[in-house]
This record gives C-alpha cells, structure tokens and sequence, in this order.
C-alpha cells in the first residue's frame, strides 16, 4: 500500500521532514518512490519556509490511491490540498504508560465488585422465588 509520509532528516536535536511516497512496508528513512515536498517544525507556523508542496504530485498520488498518514493529513489539510481531518481525542495520551495501566486495574477492581454484589442480588431473588413456592 501506499503511504504520504514523512521521512526525517536533519541533524541531533534540528530535525527536517521530507514528504514522500512510499511503500508502507519500506522502513521510515528508508527507500522511497518520490518526494513531493518538506516540513520544518522547528519555524513558527507563520512562516511560508515551514512547508513546502508539490501540490499537483500530491494530488497525483492520492488518485492513484496513496493514502496520508494523520500528520501528513494535517499538514495538506492546513494548505487545503485536502479537506482537514477531525481532530481525534486521547485523553490517555498525556499519562504515563505504566500509570495508565495502574488506572485500569483500579477501574476494572469496582467493575468486579459489582458483579460480584449483582450475583448475590440474583442468588437472593432466586432464594426468595423458592420459598414462595
């Protein structure tokens, strides 16, 4: 399949991007088909340097069925080569990988509590049908 991605280059601590087509399963910096433009995310987004397209490529490209990655997607969305994606939402993102699964643990504890109190409830309303019999 192909992918609109970036490739990184630069140097420690500067990185650049390259636009390119690429075959998804070519590594990131790796072999690419054609590079269709650049990103600098060290400038402010005010500056005209901080992208450049090759927009009738880019189109070119997607005809023919590349698919963008979501920070590529962003990046034609916000020189409206492409309509803009819909911001995605993960909360979790911010939190700690190691934190995040602390969380979980004590969200599916109360979770297991329930369940267990729901059982009992059962057992006593089929204890109760029972008796009545």
């Amino acid at each position: 399949m192909l992918k609109l991605r970036l490739s990184m280059g630069g140097t420690k601590k500067r990185p650049v991007y390259k636009i390119v087509v690429a075959d998804s399963r070519f590594s990131r910096d790796g072999r690419f088909i054609e590079k269709l433009g650049f990103f600098n995310p060290l400038l402010p987004k005010e500056k005209e340097e901080r992208i450049g397209l090759e927009t009738d490529r880019i189109k070119y490209w997607i005809s023919q069925g590349a698919q963008p990655t979501t920070r590529v997607a962003r990046i034609l969305g916000e020189k409206q080569i492409i309509p803009m994606p819909s911001n995605s939402n993960n909360p979790q993102k911010a939190i700690p990988k190691k934190d995040r699964k602390k969380e979980e643990k004590k969200a599916e504890a109360p979770k297991e509590e329930k369940k267990a109190e729901a059982s009992k409830e059962e057992k006593k309303a089929e204890a109760s049908k029972e008796e009545k019999k």
